[in-house]
């Protein structure tokens, strides 16, 4: 699933990350990386969420282009 569709207050594990490569390398940068834990706080057209215990805001294009898997639902 894509960030994007992933409840506020779930977390998950980036699987994949889409689309130009430079852009996905700043994700990367910025601790959206393959097999990161993330946990979507808030938002809908900019995404709250939090990174090795760093909250980070996303556009929502942003958020589309990282793929992760589910592994806790909304509390």
């Amino acid at each position: 699933m894509r960030l994007t569709e992933m409840a506020n207050g779930a977390a998950g594990r980036v699987c994949a990350l889409e689309g130009d490569p430079e852009f996905c390398q700043r994700l990367r940068e910025m601790g959206f990386g393959e097999s990161a834990v993330i946990e979507r706080i808030s938002g809908q057209g900019t995404l709250l969420c939090l990174v090795s215990h760093t909250r980070l805001a996303l556009s929502e294009g942003a958020a589309r282009q990282i793929v992760v898997e589910l592994i806790r639902s909304a509390r």
